[in-house]
């Protein structure tokens, strides 16, 4: 085995190398951050005070807008950080917060999304049953367990790629923490990567 050790920051990829461009791209960011905020922050705001939109179906896209919010606020702003103080290091406890929510957020993403579809599937195949199959304490139970479901398989991944030994560097090619791309500085077994 190799000499192995645990880096306490890692490099990311540069989005660009000159001044200019970087101030670009923080700018862009910042715009397309906001615009997420802000499209995502009116589907809450209207789910949230329309007594007629607390139906099933509203439920979960006021819970998906809240995943939405999670996945961009995770990545974004430290790319946006990035691009202002000509930086490209994350420590290792931030890369390892990052991974960390960013997995939650996509798991719970696809957890949710497969719950939206029996939804529509019960609406449009059984519409006389639906009331009393998803009524609000089921559709609670079923957005609990996406969240639920996404976090344990977060902190199962996450904890899994920091327990690997890494010795390949410590520079991700990459502009935000990945797991594919810490599996690339680890030094086990192939069949591990």
């Amino acid at each position: 085995m190799s000499n192995s050790s645990f880096p306490t920051e890692f490099l990311l990829l540069p989005f660009a190398d000159t001044r200019g461009l970087q101030l670009l791209h923080f700018g862009l960011f910042l715009g397309i951050y906001l615009a997420a905020l802000l499209g995502n922050g009116l589907i809450l705001t209207a789910i949230a005070c329309d007594h007629r939109l607390h139906t099933p179906m509203y439920f979960f896209l006021l819970n998906l807008a809240l995943i939405d919010l999670g996945i961009i606020t995770t990545t974004v702003p430290k790319a946006m950080a990035n691009s202002l103080w000509d930086t490209r290091a994350i420590s290792s406890y931030g890369c390892a917060a990052q991974i960390l929510f960013f997995f939650f957020f996509i798991s719970a993403e696809f957890f949710l999304l497969i719950i939206m579809a029996y939804d529509r599937y019960v609406a449009i195949c059984k519409p006389l049953h639906y009331g009393t199959i998803m009524d609000s304490r089921t559709c609670v139970k079923m957005a609990a367990a996406a969240w639920g479901s996404g976090f344990l398989n977060a902190v199962l991944h996450t904890a899994n790629t920091f327990s690997l030994p890494l010795c390949q560097g410590n520079v991700l090619d990459q502009f935000f923490c990945e797991i594919p791309q810490i599996l690339k500085l680890s030094c086990s077994d192939a069949y591990l990567r």
